[in-house]
């Protein structure tokens, strides 16, 4: 059943939110009185839908339904889940949330993009107020996975437990904070770097591309692997955070900072970063900048994918979530279905040649996975070898593209496996890729029967694609023609 949020207020942040929901599946209906609302959130969902998208390595739900409404109460009608995103005037928000108490269901939860006010505020004089607490999510909120979840005493455990709940649901991180705080905790921490950052600007110690590169090739790297506390607590040693706090608390009593002043906003200091940001950045425009940054967060977020760790581990649990596609014997089994994420690409503007053997491979593995040969089993000693593969390049394959692979046992008996993968995109046949494997016992490393389970699971298979016609190119020796 799907179901439906209502984005109030189409900026950048509102955008994000409607593309997050929109892409997991759910219908998104936004008001917004901004005439551009429509073609700026446009924009954002074609960001979205090249880069979210990349982050999954199972089939991610069908795109839920769009639409835009003029009439508060037609958005908000039957919505499951209300954020509002309308700039940051508390009386602005205060009105609106009036009108939502009006409109909204009793049993919708309403959440606040705010960055700075609190969900007391927001919730003074409320008819529902228990419906009403803080999501503060970060740009771009379709990749960022982190939400602010702030709620106050009227927000009952069942409120909060089903913000979480909703939250996870479409891929996002919400931590919930315990006491309700100006500004929240983190554009507290990020306004004590910014704080900084203008002095050293300010004092000419360093320009906003000096104080860029110290953060993006040093501690940045860190932080968003780690965080602050736990890098910290490397940096301990082998003492651990004790011994850091030991060896570096004195520094804080140190007149190094001057994070109780702000530097006055002048007009001189104004262009002075203007012009420094300009000379840093200006040969780019907004939206090749958005590309480039959401082109990097995907990448280096697949890469913590793969380690199991941070971000990645988060989006590892939401691939078991979205689950994979039902087994069916009696035609070739789906054992891949994903979209195209930008490291997959080449020089050329299309996957690379070696991602199509990833491809097969994640495949392959999938197919040992169905018939018992998972990681369980693996560690039991016996595994599948891949004696021989061919691979055939048919057809180009893009950026964001949701290509699937079909598989076809061939043979199956004894410790003989022989597959052939299918990729496709819709209906068109973009690579084959033909594997021969061998059962292998992992202590001898030599070649040795399969347990009887998953022996009989794989005949089972091969007797049912016996009967089906033989796929074209089978066989096929390089660059002959059929």
């Amino acid at each position: 059943m799907t179901k439906t949020a209502a984005i109030i207020g189409g900026g950048v942040i509102g955008g994000g939110w409607a593309a997050r929901f929109l892409l997991m599946g759910w219908d998104v209906r936004v008001f917004d009185p901004d005439p551009e609302a429509e073609r700026k959130i446009g924009e954002v969902l074609d960001n979205a839908r090249r880069s979210l998208p990349g982050l999954s390595d199972v089939s991610m739900p069908e795109e839920g339904t769009l639409s835009f409404h003029d009439d508060l109460a037609e958005a908000v009608a039957g919505a499951t889940w209300v954020q509002e995103s309308v700039p940051e005037r508390l009386e602005l928000k205060q009105k609106v949330y009036g009108a939502l108490m009006e409109a909204v269901g009793e049993e919708a939860i309403v959440g606040s993009s705010t960055s700075g006010f609190k969900p007391s505020e927001l919730q003074d004089g409320l008819s529902r107020p228990g419906q009403v607490l803080v999501a503060h999510p970060f740009n771009p909120v379709y990749l960022l996975p982190v939400v602010e979840v702030v709620p106050t005493a009227e927000n009952s455990a069942e409120v909060r437990a089903r913000a979480a709940e909703i939250l996870t649901e479409i891929g996002m991180k919400p931590v919930e904070i315990k006491k309700e705080i100006d500004a929240h905790v983190a554009d507290r921490l990020l306004e004590a770097v910014w704080r900084e950052a203008l002095w050293l600007v300010s004092d000419g110690i360093a320009t906003t591309e000096e104080i860029d590169d110290i953060m993006r090739f040093g501690f940045g790297l860190r932080w968003a692997q780690m965080g602050l506390f736990e890098t910290y607590r490397v940096a301990g040693g082998e003492a651990g955070m004790k011994h850091f706090m030991a060896q570096f608390g004195p520094a804080l009593k140190w007149p190094w900072t001057k994070l109780m002043d702000v530097p006055e906003f002048t007009d001189e200091l104004v262009d002075l970063i203007a012009d420094q940001s300009d000379a840093q950045s200006g040969m780019h425009t907004i939206r090749e900048l958005e590309r480039i940054r959401d082109d990097n967060l995907v990448g280096m977020m697949r890469a913590l994918k793969d380690r199991d760790w941070g971000a990645g581990k988060l989006l590892n649990e939401q691939d078991k979530r979205l689950g994979q596609p039902a087994v069916v014997i009696e035609k070739p089994i789906t054992t891949l279905a994903t979209a195209i994420p930008v490291d997959w690409l080449d020089y050329n503007g299309h996957m690379t040649e070696s991602r199509y053997l990833d491809a097969f491979a994640r495949s392959t593995d999938r197919f040992m996975e169905i018939i018992g040969c998972d990681a369980d089993y693996i560690a039991t000693g016996g595994s599948y070898f891949t004696a021989e593969t061919h691979i055939r390049h048919i057809d180009e394959a893009h950026l964001g593209q949701r290509i699937r692979v079909e598989t076809t046992c061939l043979m199956g008996a004894g410790k003989k496996m022989h597959l052939f993968h299918q990729m496709f995109e819709g209906d068109r046949l973009l690579a084959t890729g033909e594997h021969f494997l061998l059962h292998v016992s992992l202590e001898t490393r030599r070649p040795a029967p399969p347990a009887e389970h998953i022996e009989a699971r794989l005949v089972e298979i091969a007797q049912a694609h016996a009967n089906l016609p033989r796929p074209e190119g089978v066989g096929r020796a390089i660059a002959v023609k059929p």
